[in-house]
């Protein structure tokens, strides 16, 4: 194969981090319903806010790829290594602001559910999206990537 055609990451093309998200999303939801508990009316406030701060993250996320030239598809092929703005203080600012949700969506409908989908998410997007996505950034930008991984912690 040439290098054009392999130059992206060997995420399943059936994978798409958002509808995953939306999966955990409506899987937290429905364990809530079906095993209510009772919170005070402020947590929903709370999960409005962690939903904001999930949208704003993936905004700033979408703000840096589009300074940068480069694509947001996770089976797109990167021109170049984003760095700067959100993401001096978490390499996966999308995917920190899907966690967000996960938690946030359920919280702000009255159930606590999210907290305990939230570690199953985190481990499905570790395993079938970001170590792939890393394993390629690193093959494509070498010592430049590794020192930004040295130095940005994965989620938060």
């Amino acid at each position: 194969m040439s290098e054009l055609q392999t130059d992206h990451p060997a995420i399943n093309r059936n994978i798409h981090p958002p509808i995953l998200a939306l999966i955990f999303i409506g899987l937290a939801i429905l364990l809530g319903w079906l095993l209510p508990i009772a919170l005070p009316a402020f947590v929903e406030w709370i999960g409005l806010g962690l939903i904001l701060i999930g949208v704003v993250l993936a905004f700033g996320a979408f703000n840096e790829f589009r300074k940068a030239h480069t694509t947001l598809d996770p089976h797109g092929s990167v021109k170049a290594l984003v760095t700067q703005g959100i993401y001096q203080f978490t390499r996966n600012p999308i995917y920190l602001g899907f966690l967000l949700m996960v938690i946030g969506f359920p919280l702000n409908s009255g159930s606590y559910s999210g907290l305990v989908v939230a570690p199953f998410f985190m481990v499905t997007m570790n395993r079938l999206v970001i170590e792939k996505e890393e394993a390629y950034l690193e093959k494509k930008f070498g010592e430049a990537y590794t020192g930004y991984r040295s130095r940005v912690r994965r989620w938060f």
